[in-house]
């Protein structure tokens, strides 16, 4: 990946710049924070043609000054001891609005997740999701469907690519219970215990952060070149009490809406870069913390990493115009936030289609004596006639026990609407063929 060029600074460009000249004609050409919608980087401006009667520099300068009035200091200091910033652009508060209105409330959800029969179902396919796609954003190579396979029906992780997700899957289940709590560097220790359990070189790092002494990891590009070289060891006790402070909502410098800090906190983590491998999990189970701990517990259904890892570019050039760019997070809050608000309406898209499913599959069993378990089981095997059932995944996806999993599978085989197989020592259910018109005849 390309390495974006070094923005510069307002000092530099007083000294490269006529201002005394040069100034009204920057001004009334220049004086917004953004340009064309966007908010663009240097290597952006650089490359394209400037305003007419303008350089680029002055073209930036303009850019630059109109920010500058808009920005707000963060308790995050870069490696220079300059203060991290962030601007509050329109198209910010736009997108604060709409996560407000979509993420925290209940009137405008659908009834599919509202329903607490459907809750536990929804809530294990979105932690298994974000457990493989984050995993997959750090280098575990498991297909989603083996992954799949293993945490539904509980074996054992084969090789350090699947302990991955399964240890990313039960670092998310523990963010709910995390949620209530304040964060403590504690806190951030076990998540990332949790996440990095028996897949370091030195099992003895996970859960704590790098010492003094220690080689700092850096982090590189495919092609192995270092993109970004962390603070020193000898500083992350105090970075690391610094962040959950922040964390907790201790900014003095004024409010901060929480979905920002949420947004800054996953990348106060990332830039601290305090373990040895797992940070950019850990950073993202901290967004999840942050979220869950505001109030946003649409979140709990979300996979973020999904759409992370289709634009993983994106992602790191989000990070790296930031650092490039005297550490203006605003780069990386409006990616972070296109993010959330795409997750946000392919989930709400996702329960108006399942929506349609239930509701189609209960008007052909409306005179029938199945369960909610036994129903939701069914709408997945009309669209996916090859899945297969254990006692283990159905158990697991709703959250019940195992006989009463065994209970709803066996009544499904009385009825005619599931085989049953014995595949080594278990039992696995297959729909049956035709299962559309048996229900429609039942």
């Amino acid at each position: 990946m390309r390495i974006p060029a070094r923005a510069p600074t307002l000092e530099e460009l007083f000294d490269r710049i006529d201002l005394n000249e040069r100034m009204p004609a920057i001004f009334s050409a220049t004086l917004s924070p953004k340009v064309n919608g966007e908010y663009p980087h240097w290597d952006d401006i650089r490359r394209r043609q400037p305003p007419e009667g303008l350089t680029r520099e002055e073209a930036w300068f303009g850019i630059k000054f109109a920010r500058h009035n808009q920005t707000r200091q963060l308790p995050l200091r870069g490696k220079n001891g300059q203060s991290a910033t962030y601007c509050l652009t329109d198209e910010t508060l736009e997108f604060l609005h709409w996560i407000d209105q979509h993420a925290s409330g209940e009137i405008l959800v659908s009834e599919v997740i509202t329903d607490p029969d459907n809750r536990s179902q929804y809530l294990v396919s979105s932690l298994i999701e974000e457990a493989i796609t984050s995993s997959q954003l750090e280098g575990a190579t498991a297909t989603r469907k083996v992954a799949k396979e293993m945490l539904r029906t509980g074996r054992r992780p084969r090789d350090r690519s699947e302990r991955m997700i399964l240890n990313n899957y039960r670092a998310m289940t523990r963010i709910s219970e995390f949620a209530s709590r304040p964060l403590t560097p504690e806190l951030v220790f076990e998540l990332h215990r949790i996440l990095t359990e028996d897949t370091l070189e030195d099992p003895s790092a996970a859960g704590r952060p790098q010492q003094p002494g220690e080689q700092r990891v850096s982090v590189y590009d495919p092609e192995g070149n270092v993109v970004h070289v962390p603070p020193p060891a000898e500083e992350l006790t105090a970075r690391i009490e610094a962040m959950c402070r922040f964390a907790n909502g201790d900014t003095a410098g004024g409010f901060i809406h929480p979905v920002i800090r949420a947004i800054l906190l996953h990348f106060w983590l990332a830039y601290d870069h305090p373990f040895e491998d797992g940070n950019g999990r850990t950073a993202r189970a901290l967004f999840y913390w942050a979220m869950l701990n505001s109030g946003y517990w649409m979140f709990d259904y979300i996979s973020i990493s999904r759409i992370l890892y289709g634009a993983p570019a994106q992602y790191a050039r989000a990070f790296l115009y930031t650092e490039t760019d005297e550490l203006d997070s605003t780069y990386f809050v409006l990616y972070q936030l296109t993010v959330a608000r795409r997750a946000i309406d392919e989930l709400l898209a996702y329960l108006r289609r399942k929506m349609s499913d239930v509701r189609q599959t209960e008007r052909l069993l409306r005179q029938s004596t199945l369960n909610h378990r036994q129903v939701a089981l069914l709408t997945r095997a009309l669209r996916h006639p090859d899945a297969e059932y254990t006692v283990r995944s159905h158990s697991t996806s709703h959250r019940v026990t195992s006989q009463s999993a065994r209970t709803d599978l066996l009544d499904l085989e009385r009825r005619g609407l599931l085989e049953r197989k014995l595949i080594g020592k278990k039992f696995v259910f297959h729909p049956v063929s035709g299962l559309a018109n048996k229900l429609t005849s039942s």
